[in-house]
């Protein structure tokens, strides 16, 4: 599937921005001009089933990382993806060979402590903004305002063709080019065991003090100042 993409700025350098499950490229309206003022050519994609991209018969993390490969260019400078987007990116990162990438929280492993699993997210679908609003009290309004539009775009079938990776160990088995994973505080999804794996694999793991797992929207400065020598 060819996907819907956003680009930001002409430079010479080229990054790509996988974004998470229920938002689209707008989830990175802070970090995409920011790398463009880096001298950065910024694609962002909507995976299948997100934003303006199309529909998918089947949502797994293969068709989402083969959408990436029919769509974006290789070789670039950077990517990154965010929670889905991480893992979408690791399965594609082989066939992309960006030259670094960046795993924002990423979702190596899908069930989140209490049970909550992906199957739990398509309850989103129909959420509130105030309801947005007060589950991530550090989102400037514009970021609650996009959440809402990209959740009426959003298909939550996505999220339930998900469901049958919960608790499964997604982590990668090797750091394919030079990897940073970037952790919220606390990570609810890359615990210090799975974060002592991952460097013994050969990742860098570097947390964002505070910051929840939207790690751009919750702290921009610190998402940026995280990517210190990767950008």
């Amino acid at each position: 599937m060819q996907l819907n993409t956003h680009t930001w700025g002409e430079g010479d350098r080229v990054a790509l921005l996988i974004h998470g499950i229920m938002s689209d490229h707008r989830a990175w309206r802070t970090v995409g001009p920011a790398l463009a003022d880096k001298g950065y050519r910024v694609i962002a994609v909507d995976l299948r089933g997100h934003g303006l991209s199309g529909r998918g018969d089947t949502y797994t993390p293969d068709a989402f990382a083969d959408d990436l490969v029919e769509t974006l260019p290789t070789d670039a400078e950077l990517a990154v993806g965010h929670s889905l987007g991480g893992l979408t990116l690791s399965l594609a990162v082989d066939r992309l060979r960006p030259k670094r990438a960046v795993y924002s929280d990423p979702a190596w492993h899908l069930e989140l402590p209490g049970g909550f699993g992906p199957e739990v997210f398509a309850e989103f679908k129909s959420v509130r903004r105030a309801h947005i609003a007060a589950m991530n009290p550090r989102w400037d309004a514009e970021d609650v305002d996009v959440e809402v539009a990209t959740l009426a775009l959003w298909d939550e079938a996505s999220a339930l063709g998900l469901a049958a990776l919960g608790g499964r160990d997604l982590l990668p088995r090797k750091a394919v080019v030079p990897s940073l994973v970037q952790l919220a505080d606390p990570s609810l999804i890359i615990n210090e065991e799975r974060a002592a794996l991952l460097r013994e694999r050969g990742f860098e793991v570097r947390t964002v003090r505070g910051a929840g797992h939207t790690i751009q929207r919750d702290d921009f400065d610190g998402f940026m100042s995280s990517l210190d020598g990767w950008i």
